[in-house]
C-alpha cells in the first residue's frame, strides 16, 4: 500500500496546494491513505476546526501537528474528539487530545497506526519521545504491523536516532517541524522507512512560509517584526512510502516535491 505524507502546510498557500495537488498525485502515486502536518495551517501558526474539517474535506485522513498546536485555542475541543486530528503524544498526562490513532482503509481490510511525536533537543521541555513511544508501538502493534510516526524536531541527530531505536518496529518515521526538505529518504537495515524532514507545503519563495524582508528586518535590526505570509511559488513537498501490509515493512520511499501552476 502507498502511504502519503506531506511536510508542514503553512496557511493558505499551503491549504491552496493540498486542495489542488492531492487529486494529481493520487492518480499518479494511487495512495492508499494520507497524513498531513497541520500545525501552522491557520495563518502561519495553529490549527484551528474549520481548517481541520477542510483539509480533512481534501482527501487527508489524519492530521499531525507539533509544538505549535496548542496556539489556537479553539482546537482543543478536536483534539479531544476527533482522532483524525492528532497532537504530539509525549506531552504530559491530562493535556488535551490523541497522540496517536489506529484507522481502517481498503475497505476495513486493512489498518493502520498514526503516532505523532515533538522532540525535546532545542525544543520546549516534554516526555522523552524515546520511552514514550516504545510503549505506544506495543499497543499499536497487536492491531496492526503498519505505522507511521510523524517525529516533528529540530534536530537531525534525535530524529536519525529516533529511526535506529525503532527500525522494525515501525514501518516509517517522517520528520517535520524545519520546514526544508531533506535528501537523505531511506530504508534502514530491519524495514522502516527515513527522512529527516519531508518538507513544507506552501509558499517557497520564501523565509520557511514568511516574507524573506520581514526577515531580514528581524535579523538585522532585532527589533519586534510581524511575519506574514509569502505567496509566491507555492509547492506540496512530503513522501511516499510503499509498505508491505503483511508484514509492516517498508518497500520503498521517494520524496514528493509537485508545484502549483499559477
Amino acid at each position: 500500500m502507498n502511504i502519503l505524507f506531506i511536510g508542514d502546510i503553512v496557511g493558505s498557500p499551503g491549504r491552496r496546494a493540498v486542495r489542488e495537488l492531492i487529486p494529481r498525485i493520487k492518480e499518479k502515486e494511487k495512495t492508499d491513505f494520507i497524513v498531513a502536518n497541520a500545525e501552522n495551517a491557520a495563518g502561519g501558526s495553529g490549527l484551528t476546526p474549520k481548517i481541520a474539517e477542510e483539509l480533512i474535506s481534501y482527501g487527508v485522513n489524519v492530521l499531525t501537528s507539533g509544538d505549535h498546536v496548542w496556539k489556537r485555542k479553539e482546537i482543543m475541543e478536536v483534539l479531544d474528539e476527533d482522532n483524525r486530528v492528532l497532537r504530539p503524544a509525549n506531552y504530559p498526562e491530562g493535556v488535551p487530545g490523541m497522540g496517536w490513532g489506529v484507522y481502517s482503509i481498503k475497505k476495513g481490510k486493512i489498518k493502520i497506526g498514526v503516532i505523532n511525536l515533538v522532540g525535546r533537543v532545542f525544543m520546549e521541555s516534554v516526555e522523552c519521545p524515546f520511552r514514550v513511544c516504545r510503549g505506544i508501538v506495543e499497543e499499536v502493534k497487536a492491531q496492526t504491523p503498519n505505522i507511521i510516526i510523524d517525529i516533528h524536531a529540530e534536530a537531525t541527530s534525535e530524529k536519525i536516532a529516533l529511526a535506529w531505536y525503532l527500525d522494525g518496529m515501525v514501518s516509517a518515521i517522517l520528520g517535520t517541524h524545519t520546514h526544508v526538505q531533506t535528501a537523505d529518504e531511506r530504508i534502514y537495515p530491519k524495514g522502516t522507512a527515513f527522512i529527516c524532514d519531508v518538507g513544507m507545503t506552501g509558499p517557497h519563495d520564501s523565509v520557511i512560509g514568511r516574507k524573506p524582508e520581514q526577515i531580514l528586518t528581524r535579523f538585522i535590526t532585532q527589533l519586534p517584526t510581524r511575519f506574514e505570509m509569502a505567496e509566491e511559488n507555492i509547492q506540496l513537498n512530503g513522501a511516499l512510502v510503499t509498505i508491505d501490509e503483511e508484514t509492516g515493512k517498508a518497500v520503498d520511499i521517494k520524496r514528493i516535491r509537485e508545484k502549483l501552476e499559477e
